[in-house]
């Protein structure tokens, strides 16, 4: 046990679990974790592992006998029958039924319906009443002979969570922590491991936390796939709702005219829209436009009445294309339905979160350490929500007086939620405020700036501060910012001068400064075998007017593997010295048609070498390898892509369609492998495709620039080394493995 999980366990000993049993305990079960926290709170609260081992037993047991799969219903009726009353867990809705005068219950998976609650139970439990709550219940069977009656009776419902608030406790124990134990607290709390993660990562984690502390804000994350968006939204708190599909009514959101019945935004303290983007999709405008109102009012009105609520409003959603592409192409809201694509609607955005800085969720991420039962984490945060301490850096920092109101409310409202999260008690010092203070005003610069590309009109803004005693601005900037600036700043003005601004290179292709340019050895001498890159076929070297052959010691990583006369190199040089040249297309220009051979054991062959000019600037690339199965074999296409990543433009989608044969003996392996190589270079903007063919053996790499290489061994060129040693330089620098016998021939197509 860690030090800080002893620490944990010591002071809220009563409020703790350890994470991993959630999964333990889950199986086939389909409950949100905060129901399945609740047991373990109940049976397995405790750092005894027999004690553990008991209360995950009588845990499971629990799900065994009471939770309702809905392909066992008819079971569990049967035993309500037989036994005349029985304990279910089970996700109940109420409504009421106009006609008979009472309110009736809907359990979810049981698959029964019109069960008479009472009043008393329905008032203190609203939202049964819109979209239902877990609870564990016990039901009477009662058969009365009359055709128009259930024989089903509700005799007691408990909802699955906790109503207390323990907030005075909590506070004093917080006290005990350091900023970053209880930020790594919180991290756990959620199921992470704080290890894997660095202090801003850990920081944007805690900013999805602020819907569920903070009243009436505002969020939007985009980002690649599989990176947990909305899991926090439907798991971590029976205070949220998670909308799947990002489509809802205004009556479903708002108030139903009908009845008069308020939606969701009055009973739920945040209101999640998953699968938000997407360009396809229709939205209401009278939705709009309610939402409109009421992101920027905190009320809405449907007919004559104005309602007030406090619900929190979070849009996540997936991107199609990586930063750099949209931020040449169109802005980072480019995924949005056209309805929300609207400079009124975003401005009410108090925080973009960049969805492309969070990893995509492993195995490895998850911990076995101790948090809190995200039940009680979820009440404690639910009560926050009456603090405000929006306010509380002005003692130390001004922010510049050319934010608008709406963007002093963003990141006085962000601040805020980051203060009650790590602060909750209000205290902190200068030091500890301004990292957070960063981030608020960060999140809210990332919306401001999107929207003056997409509405002319709009004025840039200063987004700085000044520290209490100085004049002196701090600079605020996005990580896009600095990344990209000759994108980022299309159709603007970057006014920060170079100093502020450093030098970034567009493209880094290679360590050598000679990028593209070959060093050529001016001697005929043979080079000693395992020295020189390789030989060149003669009829080869005379088509492709080579001929020299490279000192493997002078050529550069970079530089085209074919081999060029001294002339050539002269002009190459010249060529690269053109200011109109990017690096990749000085790259592109060494690439020359000819045949390369090597011989067994010789050093100095890397891909880069290789393939990279005759990849450069492409943005279809059809690679044909029919012995990319084995997880090596797969790790050479991620070194493929590595060098595809390099040698073509950031801001272009690059897409490399694989052809190779299956595994027969370990195909869902495979399958695994190929498919975290397409998650992970997916969010580089290398789209990778796939197919399995059995029929020919070619080996090839056709290019959109007219290049075809053909490849004697495919990717399989290097003996196998050990790479599971991290310490062994081989698994990071090619041009140390030595290679087996093979032949690389390049063609104009």
């Amino acid at each position: 046990m860690s030090n800080l999980d002893r620490k944990i366990t010591d002071d809220f000993s009563q409020y703790t679990v350890r994470k991993d049993l959630v999964s333990e305990v889950k199986g086939n079960a389909l409950v949100p974790s905060y129901v399945l926290e609740y047991l373990l709170s109940k049976y397995a609260t405790t750092t005894d592992q027999e004690s553990i081992n008991a209360g995950v037993k009588r845990v499971r047991d629990i799900l065994a006998d009471n939770y309702v799969h809905r392909e066992e219903a008819n079971l569990i009726q049967s035993k309500i029958r037989e036994k005349g009353r029985y304990q279910v867990i089970d996700k109940v809705q109420v409504a009421l039924n106009e006609k008979l005068d009472r309110y009736e219950a809907t359990f979810e998976n049981l698959g029964i319906s019109r069960v008479v609650v009472d009043s008393i139970t329905v008032d203190k439990n609203p939202k049964l009443l819109v979209t239902g709550i877990w609870c564990m219940c016990t039901l009477v069977y009662a058969y009365s002979g009359d055709r128009d009656e259930v024989p089903w009776r509700l005799h007691r419902l408990m909802p699955v969570q906790m109503s207390h608030d323990d907030r005075e406790n909590y506070l004093a124990m917080r006290a005990k922590f350091t900023a970053g134990e209880w930020i790594d607290l919180l991290m756990q709390s959620v199921g992470f491991n704080p290890d894997l993660f660095g202090d801003r990562a850990k920081l944007l984690h805690l900013v999805r936390m602020i819907p569920f502390v903070e009243r009436n804000y505002n969020l939007i994350e985009l980002g690649p796939k599989g990176t947990g968006k909305s899991h926090i939204y439907s798991e971590f708190s029976p205070h949220g709702m998670l909308i799947s599909g990002g489509e809802v009514t205004a009556a479903k959101l708002f108030v139903n005219n009908a009845n008069k019945q308020i939606g969701l935004v009055g009973y739920w303290d945040t209101v999640a829209f998953d699968e938000f983007a997407g360009k396809a999709k229709k939205a209401d405008k009278a939705l709009v436009d309610i939402m409109k109102n009421y992101m920027a009012n905190k009320s809405f009105s449907r007919g004559a009445n104005v309602t007030q609520a406090e619900a929190s409003m979070v849009f996540v959603g997936n991107t199609s294309h990586n930063v750099p592409y949209m931020l040449k192409n169109s802005d980072l809201f480019e995924e949005l339905p056209v309805q929300y694509h609207d400079p009124a609607f975003l401005d009410r955005i108090h925080y973009y979160l960049p969805g492309w800085e969070f990893e995509q969720i492993r195995t490895e991420m998850f911990t076995s350490g101790y948090g809190f039962v995200v039940d009680y984490l979820a009440e404690i945060l639910h009560n926050l929500r009456n603090v405000d301490y929006g306010s509380a850096f002005e003692k130390y920092f001004k922010l510049s007086p050319s934010l608008s109101t709406r963007d002093k409310d963003g990141v006085r409202k962000t601040f805020s939620g980051l203060m009650k999260l790590i602060y909750p008690s209000g205290q902190a010092t200068a030091e500890q405020m301004e990292p957070l203070l960063r981030c608020a005003i960060e999140g809210r610069k990332r919306v401001k700036d999107q929207l003056c590309r997409i509405d002319s009109t709009m004025a840039a803004v200063d987004f700085s501060y000044t520290r209490a005693g100085s004049v002196e601005p701090v600079a605020v900037h996005v990580l896009e910012e600095d990344d990209y600036p000759e994108l980022y700043w299309r159709g603007g003005h970057d006014e920060r001068d170079e100093a502020e601004r450093g030098t970034v290179a567009p493209v880094a292709l290679a360590d050598d400064a000679s990028l593209g340019v070959e060093k050529v050895d001016n001697t005929t001498s043979d080079v000693p075998a395992g020295d020189s890159i390789g030989s060149v076929d003669d009829k080869a070297a005379a088509s492709a007017d080579v001929t020299h052959k490279v000192d493997n010691a002078n050529e550069t990583e970079s530089s085209s593997p074919v081999l060029a006369t001294e002339s050539t190199a002269t002009s190459l040089s010249t060529l690269a010295r053109v200011p109109s040249l990017s690096p990749i297309e000085r790259a592109a220009t060494t690439a020359k048609e000819g045949h390369v051979e090597f011989a067994e054991s010789q050093r100095g062959a890397t891909y880069n070498k290789l393939f990279g000019p005759y990849v450069a600037g492409a943005t279809q690339i059809t690679l044909k390898d029919p012995y990319i199965r084995k997880t090596y074999q797969v790790r050479n296409l991620a070194e493929f892509l590595e060098t595809v990543y390099t040698y073509t433009n950031r801001s272009d989608e690059v897409h490399v369609h694989l052809i190779t044969g299956c595994d027969e003996e370990y195909p869902d392996r495979q399958i695994d492998n190929l498919s975290q190589v397409q998650a992970t270079f997916g969010t580089l903007g290398i789209a990778l495709t796939y197919e399995f063919s059995e029929s020919g053996h070619d080996r090839s790499i056709v290019t959109d620039t007219g290049w075809r290489v053909i490849l004697g061994r495919g990717l399989d060129i290097y003996q196998r080394y050990s790479d599971n040693d991290w310490l062994n330089p081989l698994t990071r620098q090619q041009k140390l493995r030595r290679v087996k016998e093979f032949s690389v021939t390049y063609q104009r197509r």
